[in-house]
């Protein structure tokens, strides 16, 4: 018997070099042996049998079918060294020995072993679900050599991705009995990796702070606890590399390029410094700006209004596409569908100019065949369709089909939308799709707070925005604090009667004490109880313009009257019944609702009480503001509203009714602390006229912009006013009691009330927190003061 091994350099050489050669599909899954064997070499003759040895799970005739001779064949060296390799290419052999006995090949396998268990130790910072998915390896799969590295990198990866780049992996094999194996990765985490410096070259109008603030990549600091932001990751470093160049050339750099952005560890390999590259060059105008027109009947004098960019204003390239996006919209608005807008743009380097001319011509004409949604396994496809501003038969339009897709993602049911659109079955005919990743809907949210008027605070919300798939909103709330509890319930319907509208309805139950403060320390002098419900329906009548109407009805039974509360307050003891029709009038022009820099709104709204029954009386409210930014970060505001409710039907306004200032609208006051008061208890009354307004400008406070610590400085001001007399009816006990008093009269006085203050804002970890610090400097002498407000809240 002749035994054939390649134990030299030369026969792992030439082994590999075989390997290599062969197709792809046979050596995909297999490695590389660490020592790879020969086949026997033959002087001829007829093979007379194949005898397996060694295999255990593998069965005889599975290792024969890997083989490309057969018994009765005759000996070729080159067919058994290649029967060789592909037995080794299936990766369940840690050694394969063919030899000659006779005119018998004889082919002994090892086996690979099984993996019984896989497990990891020293992981803290990920956990073992983590891994598991990270890695190919599972138990009952062959154990090779091969898989388990590439396992060992994928993990490796994955503490880079975490921004542990100190991290190493070991693998350690435990033999069990029948060829099985338990495989242990002992991991060495290692220390954070983060960005210990970024730093600029090249950078001469802007500074490294100011660039710093610009990309999302960010110096590793304590108070960045709670983003991966600090961590090194190069596709993040390729996403600064474009928020660069975005950023220049939206100050007029047409010519900024990043020559480089380089990552470099530590030596000690406990952080990383990154070092931009940047070529600013020089600094542009706009200059000649013209729209060359090819369209008949339309004059060039018509589009020219519409751009958004004017000669010799500092180049903006970002301009520019809002110049595109304003022409395509508004001439296919007028009729021209078809409508194609590029930018022929010519840079002038000797006098530092850019002329642009926008080049207007018809495009193909192209209509959409069919909208396709794919991906949406809950949702309703109408729910999706119902937001396209396209539909079958419609003129195909680049810019409607963009808004649609903001549209779809603006509902907040996908993780992802990509609207796009291909060839139809003709020339001129598209068809669109939109591709969707659904996402959870369903919210469960607890809130807990703190503010100077309700004290603590918490609140717990169950709400699904995406209702059996149908986009309806359902929600169920409850609030406790110090001051009120409230339990309400609401549904909306998005698209009532599949059209534009949303309509729904509300049921709610409060308790509250409405002129209680939390640091008066005292009780309350009454409570409100109040339940209800309403109808409503919202429709947008332009972009901008929206209106809602309400229909309330609402039981109010004022109770738990101290002895010592005003009687303006203990006549109106008692239950009273409200059937109330409303509407709001809102025009929104700002960026953003929540944190306005830019823009405008305003709005009004009207309520009339007493459609069949209860009490009886019209409200009017406006409201408006205006924000502009004066400069980054420094934002300057003006807002104000104003009210006046009046009763008919000879009935006066009652107290649950009326309005109250003080506080969050007029810092400086206590809540209710303006306003009709009794002469005699000095409990707030409300009143039936007012006006408040404020003039606040945000300031930058010089620390790191991911903070999200901001400062204003502030004025506020209004007043409160107009409580009718109340003649009493009483009997000579009650007379006596009252002090011979037959008419109430309340301490007021429409004088106007003014303060100044300073305020910090702070989006913290847990949720926002506010602290304003304001003095009154106009006041009435019967006025509450509140020198300190705070409030904060979170919800998660």
């Amino acid at each position: 018997m002749h035994c054939f091994r390649l134990t030299t350099v030369l026969g792992v050489i030439v082994g590999t070099l075989l390997l290599a050669a062969m197709p792809l599909p046979e050596r995909a899954s297999g490695q590389v042996p660490a020592r790879a064997p020969s086949a026997p070499q033959t002087s001829g003759g007829i093979i007379s049998d194949i005898r397996i040895e060694g295999s255990q799970r593998i069965e005889p005739e599975t290792i024969r079918s890997y083989l490309l001779v057969q018994a009765g064949e005759p000996w070729d060296d080159e067919a058994i060294d290649r029967s060789l390799k592909a037995l080794f290419a299936t990766g369940l052999f840690a050694d394969v020995n063919m030899s000659r006995a006779g005119n018998t090949l004889v082919v002994r396998v090892v086996e690979n072993p099984i993996i019984n268990r896989i497990a990891f130790e020293g992981n803290n910072k990920i956990d073992e679900k983590a891994l598991t998915a990270e890695i190919q390896l599972r138990p009952r799969v062959v154990y090779t050599r091969s898989r388990v590295q590439n396992d060992v990198n994928r993990i490796l990866d994955l503490y880079r991705r975490h921004g542990r780049f100190g991290a190493t992996v070991e693998p350690k094999v435990i033999q069990l009995t029948e060829n099985r194996v338990d495989l242990v990765f002992e991991i060495n985490e290692g220390e954070y990796t983060g960005v210990r410096s970024i730093n600029f070259v090249g950078n001469h109008q802007f500074s490294d702070s100011k660039l710093r603030g610009i990309i999302q990549t960010k110096e590793s600091r304590w108070y960045r606890f709670l983003t991966s932001d600090d961590s090194y990751d190069p596709d993040r470093l390729t996403y600064d590399r474009e928020l660069l160049r975005r950023f220049y050339l939206t100050q007029g750099y047409a010519d900024f390029r990043v020559v480089s952005a380089d990552a470099e560890l530590t030596p000690n390999r406990d952080g990383f410094i990154i070092t931009f590259t940047v070529d600013e060059g020089e600094r542009y105008r706009f200059g000649k700006i013209d729209v060359n027109i090819k369209i008949k009947d339309l004059p060039r004098e018509a589009v020219l209004p519409l751009l958004t960019v004017k000669e010799g204003d500092w180049y903006d390239a970002e301009a520019v596409e809002k110049s595109i996006t304003a022409l395509t919209t508004e001439l296919g608005n007028r009729g021209y569908a078809f409508v194609e807008v590029k930018p022929n743009i010519k840079r002038n380097r000797e006098n530092h100019t850019v002329d642009i001319t926008f080049d207007v011509q018809e495009g193909p004409q192209v209509y959409v065949e069919r909208i396709d949604i794919v991906g949406n396994v809950r949702t309703l496809d109408k729910v999706i369709r119902r937001e396209f501003q396209l539909v079958e038969g419609d003129a195909f339009n680049t810019t409607k089909m963009q808004r649609s897709q903001q549209r779809i993602k603006n509902l907040g049911f996908f993780k992802k939308v990509n609207v796009t659109n291909s060839p139809g079955s003709a020339p001129d005919k598209t068809v669109v799709t939109a591709e969707v990743e659904e996402q959870s809907t369903g919210e469960l949210s607890l809130g807990f707070g703190f503010s100077t008027t309700d004290g603590p605070l918490a609140d717990v919300n169950i709400r699904e925005r995406n209702f059996l798939g149908r986009g309806q909103d359902v929600r169920i709330g409850t609030v406790v604090s110090f001051r009120s509890q409230q339990v309400d319930l609401s549904y909306t319907e998005p698209y009532f009667l599949d059209r534009n509208i949303a309509a729904g309805f509300d049921l709610f139950e409060i308790k509250t004490s409405p002129t209680q403060n939390f640091f008066s320390g005292i009780v309350p002098p009454y409570q409100q109880f109040s339940y209800g419900g309403a109808l409503r329906t919202g429709y947008q009548i332009t972009d901008n313009l929206r209106q809602t109407l309400k229909y309330t009805v609402r039981s109010d039974d004022i109770t738990n009257i101290q002895p010592n509360t005003s009687l303006f307050i203990g006549l109106q003891q008692g239950t009273h019944l409200t059937s109330e029709v409303g509407q709001v009038l809102l025009y929104d022009r700002r960026d953003d609702r929540l944190d306005p820099t830019s823009g405008y709104y305003a709005s009004i709204g009207n309520d009339f009480a007493g459609v069949g029954f209860g009490v009886d009386y019209v409200r009017n409210k406006v409201s408006a503001g205006y924000y502009y930014s004066i400069a980054p970060e420094w934002v300057l505001s003006v807002t104000g509203e104003a009210g006046y409710i009046f009763g008919w039907n000879g009935q006066k306004v009652l107290l649950q009714d009326r309005f109250f200032v003080g506080g969050d609208n007029l810092r400086g006051f206590q809540s209710a602390g303006i306003g009709p008061r009794d002469t005699v208890s000095g409990d707030a009354l409300g009143g039936q006229k007012y006006y408040v307004g404020s003039v606040s400008l945000g300031v930058p406070l010089g620390l790191p912009k991911e903070l999200g610590v901001t400062g204003r400085v502030f004025t506020d001001f209004g007043t409160l006013y107009h409580v009718e007399p109340t003649t009493l009816k009483l009997t000579p006990e009650q007379s006596a009691a009252a002090g011979g008093q037959t008419t109430l009269t309340a301490q007021q006085s429409p004088a106007l009330r003014a303060s100044a203050g300073v305020g910090v804002s702070w989006k913290s970890p847990v949720g926002p927190i506010r602290l304003d610090i304001a003095l009154p400097i106009r006041r009435e002498s019967f006025d509450k003061t509140q020198f300190f407000r705070v409030s904060f809240g979170t919800r998660f």
